[in-house]
């Protein structure tokens, strides 16, 4: 196309959407650009039985509502229907099957070229891809040698495929112990951790615990304005009574295996098991390998940004880890972040 718009932003999930809601309430000329065939971000691809670690009531976007029992916690699909409804309600001009091949500089604006052929301009960049559409999975000593199988917990849907086997997941962090729990009820499922879960009571004198964080601030404390990326927490939301499960072994802890061997695992101890599957519950890294050329990240490929300002004049981040706040990648989060960052991108224009 040879019409150069305002603002390009790259991802139709919350955090592309949270920018688009922001963008359009200031007359800026724009569009999404999604990867996949239906705008909704990482969700769609998530196990079936995600819940949101916050309630509704503390998960909702800019100017609207998430529905439903405000105090419930909302499950991957309402989640999915959410986004579809916001992008519908606001009309927000999302292209999907728009994956991203590379951003050029273009005099002061960008050209942006897709993976279908496709070419569009922009005097700004907005990147909400977020930090979770890349696995990352160690690779472990005798990996190559085990004959089970292994997979990220991406790749997990539900416990049905792993009934009555030997399952072991690597991880400590919520969605580790939500698949460890799902599937210890149908498998003998062990978490294998580095050190004992860590439970963060899901209510505090008779209020969910967001509703506290969000009181003393922590939820949106600027940690950026004093050059450090806001804190990940470990800690696992105990809203579906995960606390009790794992005391229970259901599933059991054991110290992280050393490698693996033809048939299965092998524990510090020594011993060997037999395991038929392994699963990965070990996060995402950042790959945005179509921002290189332009030397928006560094030698490990994360975005060099302070608060989602990129070191590249006219190219913006929303929906980073930790990129403004302790809420940053999550549905409340984006919505703050998409105004902020909206703000810093106007004056560029009006520069």
């Amino acid at each position: 196309m040879n019409e150069v718009l305002d603002t390009i932003v790259i991802g139709g999930g919350q955090a592309g959407l949270a920018s688009g809601y922001h963008l359009q309430k200031k007359g800026l000329r724009f569009l999404i650009l999604d990867a996949s065939d239906e705008a909704g971000g990482s969700w769609p691809r998530y196990y079936d039985s995600l819940k949101l670690f916050s309630p509704a009531r503390f998960s909702s976007m800019p100017g609207m509502t998430f529905p439903g029992d405000p105090n419930g916690y909302p499950k991957r699909d309402e989640v999915i229907r959410y986004l579809q409804d916001y992008r519908a309600k606001f009309q927000l001009p999302v292209r999907t099957n728009q994956r991203v091949a590379s951003v050029e500089r273009d005099g002061e604006g960008f050209t942006v070229r897709t993976m279908v052929g496709d070419t569009f301009r922009a005097r700004t960049i907005i990147n909400a891809t977020g930090s979770f559409h890349n696995p990352y999975t160690p690779v472990l000593p005798g990996q190559e040698a085990f004959q089970g199988r292994t997979l990220h917990s991406s790749e997990y849907r539900n416990p049905e495929p792993f009934r009555n086997q030997r399952v072991v997941v690597v991880g400590r962090g919520n969605s580790a112990v939500q698949i460890g729990v799902e599937l210890a009820e149908v498998s003998k499922t062990s978490l294998a951790v580095l050190r004992p879960v860590q439970f963060m009571k899901s209510r505090l004198l008779g209020q969910d615990v967001h509703f506290w964080i969000k009181l003393i601030g922590f939820d949106t404390f600027p940690f950026w304005r004093f050059g450090k990326t806001a804190p990940s927490s470990s800690a696992v939301n105990d809203s579906g009574g995960y606390k009790e499960k794992v005391a229970a072994g259901k599933p059991d802890q054991q110290p992280m295996f050393t490698s693996f061997y033809e048939d299965g695992v092998i524990w510090p101890n020594g011993r060997k098991e037999p395991v038929d599957t392994v699963i990965f519950a070990t996060g995402y890294r950042p790959h945005l390998p179509y921002l290189q050329a332009i030397g928006a990240l560094d030698a490990e490929g994360r975005p060099l940004h302070q608060a989602g300002i990129s070191d590249v004049l006219g190219l913006y981040y929303v929906g980073l880890e930790g990129q403004r706040s302790f809420a940053s990648a999550t549905l409340r989060g984006v919505g703050p972040d998409a105004q902020f960052v909206v703000k810093k991108l106007l004056r560029h224009l009006k520069r």
